[in-house]
């Protein structure tokens, strides 16, 4: 037998990062407009994904800093050769969040708000109805439910990738680990260690986020076209941390693993008269790098203030066309091999100050900033990829579903 709830101001379906995010944004304390509030999140046990960790940079006080497990204010890159850039951060730090941690966070403060209601149950569909629109979703113990919104954000992996000119995933696998000798510099993340061995296509890299002078996340990271068996992931991981890192005697307390489509697809965030995408599947994945946490805050806050003030709702998109049209040249001179992925990041991190990159990374750079990355770039390779471009037709790809996100 099918249930029908009252109809909701917002109902969200997916308790991931996103989902979770925006539930909190419309009824965080001391809003002018009282929302009501329906998310639905997938049985514990069953679909959820493992555990994920979610990095990010801000400035300044943040919404989740409770939450935080980590911050750092350096980064270093290592060339090929073993040439070391380290970056300052200035006002801004380097956060990791462990999802575990963050949704427990934000659902304990859900669950002391009246006005909001917690649903487990998996949504089969969403699509527009009369006044808004509806999620229809069945329990664990197979009961169905339709859940009515004037509004409903939708965070679920859709399976498949739009049609794109370029794509790369971005796959890992971490391990978190403890050495029996000091063994990590607490202040500094090894964002990118490009003393590895590299794939015939596209790049690999080690990133190490300490977590005190024993413990540390160290995951060996790919941008290609396919994702690794796990047995060639724990092989690159041991020659990292062995050969490379000679970490010693270490105990491999926890892994995580993750695949990311790195895309120039064209993510619809409006997809019925009140049926919106947020997150990944809303197209909030950096293209050139696979961040998306700072990307969904950004969205979240638009479409909160806008809800909460009673004003016309609006999905703005999560990253600016100037940036996108940079992450798609850079996507397609890598796919193509025009430029060396090691030598491009570890050219771009030596010649541009790594506060700049990482607001560029936000969007927040000026037109004279992007510029100035351009040059710092291999200027020929990238103007005739820029040159191709609006040539190229846009192809259907099979779907990748999102694991975690930086």
């Amino acid at each position: 037998m099918s249930q029908e709830r009252a109809v909701a101001d917002v109902v969200i379906v997916g308790g991931g990062a996103a989902g979770l995010s925006l539930a909190h944004a419309l009824t965080a304390p001391g809003s002018s407009r009282r929302l009501s509030v329906t998310l639905v999140e997938t049985p514990r046990g069953s679909l959820r994904p493992a555990e994920r960790t979610w990095c990010f940079w801000q400035e300044g006080a943040g919404d989740f800093d409770e939450a935080v497990a980590a911050s750092w204010r350096r980064l270093r890159v290592r060339g090929r050769d073993g040439s070391v850039t380290d970056g300052e951060l200035g006002a801004l730090r380097y956060q990791m969040l462990r999802s575990a941690t963050f949704e427990a966070w934000v659902r304990e403060r859900l669950a002391a708000r009246p006005h909001v209601r917690l649903v487990e149950a998996t949504a089969e569909t969403v699509r527009d109805a009369a006044g808004g629109a509806e999620a229809r979703c069945v329990t664990e113990g197979g009961e169905r439910l339709t859940l009515r919104g004037r509004h409903v954000f939708d965070s679920r992996p859709t399976g498949t990738l739009p049609p794109a000119r370029s794509t790369l995933l971005q796959h890992f696998r971490g391990w978190f680990v403890r050495t029996s000798a000091p063994a990590f510099d607490e202040d500094v993340v090894e964002l990118m260690d490009f003393r590895v061995p590299q794939p015939d296509h596209g790049l690999a890299f080690g990133y190490v986020l300490p977590l005190g002078p024993h413990e540390a996340l160290v995951e060996y990271t790919q941008f290609s076209r396919s994702p690794l068996t796990r047995r060639a992931y724990d092989a690159a991981l041991e020659h990292y941390t062995r050969r490379v890192l000679r970490l010693g005697p270490l105990d491999v307390r926890s892994v995580e693993s993750g695949v990311i489509p790195m895309t120039d697809a064209r993510f619809p965030r409006r997809i019925g008269s009140a049926v919106y995408r947020i997150g990944a599947v809303g197209g909030a994945t950096r293209p050139a790098t696979g961040y998306t946490f700072s990307a969904v805050q950004r969205q979240i806050q638009a479409v909160a203030a806008a809800l909460r003030d009673g004003g016309r709702m609006a999905l703005p998109p999560p990253h600016g066309r100037r940036a996108l049209a940079m992450d798609a040249v850079m996507l397609r001179a890598l796919d193509t091999g025009r430029v060396n992925g090691p030598d491009f990041f570890t050219r771009l991190f030596a010649r541009t100050p790594t506060e700049r990159v990482l607001r560029f990374l936000d969007g927040r750079t000026r037109l004279w900033e992007d510029v100035l990355i351009g040059f710092a770039t291999p200027v020929g390779p990238m103007l005739r990829t820029a040159a191709e471009l609006p040539f190229l037709p846009r192809r259907p790809l099979p779907g990748t579903r999102e694991e975690t996100t930086g």
